[in-house]
């Protein structure tokens, strides 16, 4: 029997997707986790695999199409089978979805108080019981996701006020989006605790504030990838719900740096006499910095925590995300147990992590639950600067560059090399005096780095 294959959720935070490449043609024979397509995430580009076998009989939506989760994207049956009632099925799921506007004509045309009967339009829709919206026979919907990590989770939500399953009607969904408000967090005032414009708090958009694209002249534009929507949402909803502070120090990395040469030299000298034909790996300052952020963190472990609406936790793991500059923006991957590993194994793997993460091979657990962040700008001559926090951590360290610049050492003016640092807080989780200790202690293992090897 013929079925409707809908996009699946191929990451934790999928919200929709990009169908980047078909890898069935319609006639082709498909076997269980067969590779049907690829789809690029918010994060990377996911293998969305059958969960069935039999032949494609039809391709619902092209190669490069936004697609939302649940949307039907092809029909799987038999060969000659009759599908006519299964594409009409499929067609009206496809009109019934809410389709953005094209960004000139946003809201262009809307009426001021046209927004709030929409709202009121759509609530009465949404309304409903779950169990009276019946899903039409013949859809088969991939099993649900599993959490593969080992790792803490992120706090779950019940059903009932998780963003994804809020009630709310699609204009309070986009309205709170275009807000950047996460409908977890909100309580509904509507009927069985449905969220409304007014629940908000803030006024129903009445136009679009923005100007139309063609009024904007010559002018390049970009549409906004899945990843930038993510960053996007995330960073807002870390500094309008996350209360930032903010701590700096300079450290003295002269020892720092030479020690980095002499690993380096060392390294080549083992890779001469060993493999003389292949590449020796060479460490940075930053696979130093992480070593040392994680024993700091040993030190001072309520810098590695996170908050919860119902506690502080402070975790035992040291996984510290690394953050790493790709084309459409930036992501997280994670070293685990940074404190446990020696700085050449460090330096290694940050380097097999950032190079899938340019290509978007990342897998989805590879870029979650990380305890604590660095971000290091000093390779791109940044002296210093703040980083908004990754939550749930509840720190990030950004890095500036090395600086070359005269310092006093017993009384006398000598060339030195100094480095800015700034630690930025989550006041809910870090005091002061925290921070402090933490960065005090790092900044001990920085200008006496054999400390770092030794651990």
């Amino acid at each position: 029997m013929a079925k409707i294959l809908e996009m699946p959720k191929l990451s934790p935070t999928m919200e929709e997707g990009v169908l980047a490449v078909w890898h069935k043609n319609e006639g082709d024979a498909v076997g269980v986790d067969d590779l049907l397509a690829e789809v690029e995430t918010d994060k990377a580009t996911m293998e969305f695999r059958a969960f069935d076998s039999g032949t494609l009989l039809k391709r619902l939506v092209d190669a490069g199409a936004d697609v939302k989760l649940g949307q039907p994207v092809a029909i799987l049956g038999s060969k000659g089978e009759d599908i006519s009632a299964l594409l009409a099925t499929a067609r009206s799921a496809q009109a019934a979805a809410p389709k953005a506007a094209p960004p000139e004509a946003k809201k262009e045309t809307r009426e001021p108080s046209e927004a709030p009967q929409q709202a009121e339009k759509s609530a009465s829709v949404a309304s409903k019981p779950a169990g009276e919206a019946a899903k039409p026979a013949g859809i088969a919907r991939p099993p649900r996701l599993l959490d593969r990590t080992e790792y803490l989770p992120e706090p779950v939500l019940p059903p009932s006020s998780a963003s994804g399953n809020a009630l709310a009607s699609p204009f309070v969904r986009k309205t709170a989006r275009d807000l950047g408000i996460d409908l977890a967090r909100v309580t509904g005032s509507g009927p069985h605790g449905r969220i409304v414009a007014s629940d908000l708090n803030a006024p129903a958009p009445r136009a679009s504030v923005e100007p139309p694209l063609s009024s904007l002249g010559d002018a390049e534009v970009r549409p906004l990838s899945q990843m930038r929507k993510t960053i996007a949402r995330r960073l807002t909803e870390s500094k309008q719900t996350v209360p930032h502070f903010y701590l700096n120090i300079d450290a003295d990395v002269g020892a720092l740096v030479e020690l980095r040469e002499q690993i380096n030299l060392d390294l080549i000298t083992k890779s001469e006499l060993n493999s003389p034909d292949k590449k020796p790996l060479k460490i940075s300052v930053n696979d130093l910095l992480i070593k040392a952020t994680a024993l700091a963190l040993k030190q001072v472990p309520e810098c590695n925590a996170q908050f919860r609406s119902d506690a502080i936790v402070i975790h035992r793991r040291i996984d510290i995300s690394v953050a790493v500059a790709v084309p459409d923006g930036l992501l997280t991957p994670v070293v685990r147990d940074a404190d446990k590993k020696s700085v050449i194994a460090i330096a290694t793997e940050v380097r097999e992590l950032a190079a899938r993460a340019k290509t978007k091979k990342l897998a989805p657990e590879e870029m979650q639950n990380g305890t604590f962040s660095i971000s290091n700008l000093g390779m791109f001559g940044v002296d210093s600067f703040a980083a908004v926090i990754n939550p749930p951590e509840g720190a990030i360290l950004a890095v500036g560059q090395v600086r070359e610049e005269p310092i006093v050492q017993a009384g006398a003016v000598v060339p030195g090399r100094r480095m800015g640092l700034t630690l930025s807080c989550d006041h809910r989780v870090v005091d002061g005096a925290v921070g402090a200790a933490f960065l005090a202690a790092l900044r001990a293992l920085i200008e006496h780095p054999t400390r770092i090897l030794t651990v």
